[in-house]
C-alpha cells in the first residue's frame, strides 16, 4: 500500500504540512475506500494495530475515523470494530469526498451524476443571480475572469479562479439553500476540470462561454444568463466525452 493505511510503515503523504495528522490519515484511508481499495463491509484495524503499525498515537488514528464517519464512510461498533459502509450511506457531495474519487478514477456515473446536477442548479442560480446580483459581485466576477485569462484553466490559479466564479453565481442568488451548495459546486468545478486535463490538454479554451455568462448576469439578462450557463456545463461535459446517460 502506497499511504498511510494498514500494512505497517509510515508511509504518511507530508506534501501538504497545511494538513494535520488525523486529516492526513483520514484523507488516506478515504481515498482507500471511495476507489474500492476497501470494499463495503471491510473492517478495518484496530485501533491499537493501525497506530502500531503506522507508528502514530492511537488519538490520531480515533480523529481520523471520526472524520470519515462524519461523512459516512465508516461506522464503528462495540467489539465488531470499524466497518466500510455501503456507498448509499456515503456524503458524496462533500468536498473531501469528492476530492478523495478523483484521487482515483472515478466512473462515468459518477461524472454524469455531477453534471446532472450541476445542470439542474447552476442555470436557475445564473437566472437569479442576473436579477440580484450587486455591484460587489459582478467585480469579484469580473476579476475571476482576468485570472483565469491570465493563468488558464490548466493552472492551479486558474483553477481557483473558475471556482471563485461559480461560487460568486451561486451567492449573487441570495437563496441560502443555493449559497449552501457553492462548496459542493466549486469542488464538483475543480475535480471535473483536472480530471480533463488528465491525458490531455483542454480541447478548448472555455474562457469565452463564461465571458458570455458574465455579460449576461452584468445586463440583468435572466433568460441570457440560465442559457449561457447551461451552455458552459453541456460544453464542460463535451469536453470530457463522455458516453451519453440514457
Amino acid at each position: 500500500m502506497s499511504r498511510s493505511k494498514e500494512q505497517g510503515g509510515d508511509g504518511i503523504d507530508r506534501s501538504d504540512k497545511s494538513l494535520r495528522l488525523h486529516g492526513s490519515i483520514a484523507r488516506d484511508l478515504g481515498i482507500a475506500i471511495v476507489t474500492g481499495e476497501y470494499p463495503p463491509g471491510h473492517v478495518l484495524s484496530s485501533e491499537l494495530d493501525f497506530a502500531e503499525r503506522n507508528q502514530i498515537s492511537r488519538t490520531a488514528y480515533r480523529e481520523a475515523i471520526r472524520i470519515l464517519a462524519a461523512k459516512g464512510l465508516v461506522e464503528s461498533r462495540p467489539k465488531a470494530g470499524t466497518r466500510i459502509t455501503d456507498p448509499s450511506r456515503w456524503h458524496i457531495l462533500d468536498p473531501d469526498v469528492l476530492a478523495w474519487t478523483f484521487a482515483g478514477e472515478p466512473s462515468v456515473t459518477a461524472i454524469n451524476d455531477l453534471f446532472e446536477l450541476r445542470m439542474i442548479i447552476e442555470p436557475a442560480a445564473a437566472e437569479l443571480a442576473a436579477k440580484r446580483r450587486n455591484g460587489a459581485q459582478l467585480a469579484q466576477m469580473g476579476h475571476a475572469l482576468e485570472e483565469m485569462a491570465k493563468h488558464t484553466l490548466a493552472s492551479p490559479l486558474g483553477q481557483a479562479a473558475d471556482q471563485a466564479f461559480h461560487t460568486t453565481v451561486l451567492k449573487a442568488t441570495g437563496n441560502a439553500a443555493l449559497i449552501a451548495l457553492a462548496s459542493t459546486i466549486s469542488a464538483a468545478v475543480r475535480w471535473t476540470t483536472i480530471y480533463k486535463q488528465r491525458k490531455r490538454k483542454l480541447p478548448r479554451d472555455p474562457l469565452p462561454d463564461h465571458r458570455v455568462l458574465f455579460d449576461a448576469v452584468a445586463n440583468g439578462d435572466g433568460p441570457g444568463a440560465r442559457t449561457a450557463m447551461h451552455r458552459l456545463i453541456e460544453l464542460a461535459l463535451a469536453d470530457i466525452d463522455l458516453p451519453e446517460r440514457q
